[in-house]
């Protein structure tokens, strides 16, 4: 049995003659926190797709935990403990925080539309529903309502949820997209704290982010495998600086800096 949780074997979709990944084999260590970056355009949100099966692929394999899912539906690659943050959690913004997660935790004991139970039942969720909030440094917002909360604070909060789902391998896209430097420095380490016991893999634009916490990183160009390795080796790759032509190419050496 390999260490890989994740595998792709030439993952490849075509859309009406359009290649948007091609022959992609990604391979996801178990415990890593692994990043697949790329120039605008490379295929990173469309392998993402594939991966949850949001998007079927035309060719290829998607293998998890030795088990060859490719034809698996969104639903069971969920419960095998495959989660993508921000497609579950599009939070309920005038529920309060604690209910928010509460819901991530019927869905967890498969009593998702239950919500006609009593409130009894539910509150036998609230310490498990605390503890996700403690992990996420969210206790002192329990009982504020979701749209009153910073930006920084929700994603915080996505994670929170995502991880009530009980996830093997958490799915980030973008999580630190739209944030301002505090914010970003805050679900960085948020990230680095809930990997422990978990593996990650996540497209992320921010090259401080992935230089900070990244164990491995994938470089898609053109919807095929550019280059996998460490930052190290991808920051210092001459074909990854020429497919970050300009500013983009700077920003991989300054945040390897």
């Amino acid at each position: 049995m390999s260490n890989f949780i994740l595998e792709t074997r030439e993952l490849t979709k075509e859309f009406k003659g359009f290649t948007a990944v091609n022959k992609v084999n990604l391979n996801v260590r178990q415990g890593h926190i692994h990043a697949l970056i790329g120039p605008n355009g490379a295929g990173k949100t469309t392998c993402f797709n594939l991966l949850t099966k949001f998007l079927a692929p035309t060719a290829g394999a998607i293998v998890f935990n030795g088990k060859d899912i490719t034809d698996a539906h969104p639903a069971r690659i969920a419960r095998m403990g495959v989660i993508r943050s921000f497609q579950i959690s599009a939070v309920f913004p005038h529920l309060t925080v604690l209910q928010n997660v509460r819901i991530g935790l019927q869905r967890q004991l498969g009593t998702t539309f239950h919500f006609w139970r009593s409130e009894r039942t539910l509150d036998q969720l609230n310490g498990r529903a605390m503890a996700l909030l403690a992990e996420v440094d969210l206790e002192s917002f329990a009982d504020t309502i979701t749209a009153d909360m910073p930006y920084g604070r929700k994603r915080a909060l996505e994670i929170a949820t995502t991880l009530a789902m009980e996830p093997e391998l958490m799915l980030l896209d973008e999580p630190t997209q739209g944030m301002g430097h505090e914010d970003v420095h805050r679900v960085t380490e948020l990230i680095k704290k809930v990997s422990a016991g978990r593996t990650i893999l996540m497209v992320e634009h921010n090259m401080s982010v992935v230089s900070g916490i990244c164990d491995r990183i994938s470089v898609l160009q053109r919807g095929a495998m550019l280059a996998e390795g460490s930052y190290a080796e991808v920051s210092t790759n001459p074909q990854v600086m020429e497919a970050y032509m300009g500013s983009e190419a700077a920003e991989l050496a300054g945040a390897h800096g």
